[in-house]
């Protein structure tokens, strides 16, 4: 069922939204300063390409403070903007039966895209945190 959710995912919409997350952080990884920022982008650009039979855990229970500062400039950055976008398509996703699923996935990514830094991507059926 994941692989299937998988590929109609990927079909309406995961690939663009995968790879406008990949070009910038590709973008963030090129000046020193932002490259924490570009990583990240990218991490969630391969959690929004399949996200189905996978989940985000934090990588600290007590974030360094590194982590903290780097997730609030996010937040006003970027991060209130793409929680937007997320809520919007995944209300235009949920007026059909099929996209429900397609929406609640798009729910998944607005805790990463809000606050990428100290967290980790692993397989739902993963039982051990990082």
């Amino acid at each position: 069922m994941k692989l299937l959710l998988n590929l109609i995912w990927f079909l309406f919409g995961g690939l663009w939204l995968a790879l406008s997350y990949w070009l910038i952080g590709a973008l963030l990884c090129c000046t020193v300063v932002l490259l924490p920022w570009g990583l990240a982008a990218i991490r969630i650009g391969s959690f929004a390409l399949w996200p189905f039979g996978r989940t985000i855990v934090n990588r600290d229970p007590v974030m360094g403070p590194f982590s903290v500062v780097g997730n609030i400039v996010w937040i006003i950055v970027a991060g209130v903007p793409l929680v937007i976008a997320h809520i919007s398509t995944a209300l235009a996703q949920a007026v059909t039966i099929v996209g429900i699923p397609l929406a609640l996935a798009n729910l998944k990514l607005i805790p990463v895209s809000l606050t990428p830094l100290g967290t980790v991507i692993v397989p739902s059926d993963r039982n051990a945190f990082l």
